[in-house]
């Protein structure tokens, strides 16, 4: 059965993912990239540095989110969110980093789990999980699909 998910179904894909696709374009051609992202039921938080995505993003806000969940190919979610981006500043993008970092860093794996030789010291290197630019996305629609069998 193909079908529509509901707004509360949507909320639920959204905020249970932590990756998502991020599509923008500078009016000639689009581009698209994946993304860590996390959902607070209202906006859309992400982090990046410099580079094609935040420059197309600052020349033109309007974006488009996507997030899907497969079983197979009968059996899977997936929700458009379109929208505009904000860079955000100061106090509030200390605050959406905290949002970002409490969801998504939960979800790394832990160096515990790896096997090391006992006499190779090892370190987790998280010069990239932080980066400097942090934004939202304020959601102007929501669409979601769905197949189930």
């Amino acid at each position: 059965m193909l079908g529509e998910l509901t707004e509360e179904q949507m909320n639920n894909v959204l905020a249970s993912h932590a990756l998502g696709r991020l599509a923008c374009s500078d009016g000639k051609k689009p581009y698209i990239v994946p993304v860590t992202y996390t959902y607070d039921g209202k906006f859309i938080y992400g982090q990046t540095n410099e580079g094609s995505k935040l420059k197309i993003m600052r020349q033109n806000p309007n974006v488009c989110f996507e997030v899907d969940s497969m079983t197979d190919m009968r059996n899977w979610q997936s929700v458009i969110v379109y929208g505009k981006f904000e860079e955000l500043k100061d106090a509030e993008s200390k605050a959406a980093r905290d949002i970002l970092f409490g969801r998504v860093f939960s979800l790394n794996t832990s160096s515990t789990v790896h096997a090391y030789e006992h006499e190779v010291e090892s370190k987790v290197d998280d010069s990239t999980r932080v980066k400097y630019v942090m934004y939202k996305i304020h959601i102007e629609k929501k669409t979601g699909r769905f197949e189930k069998q």
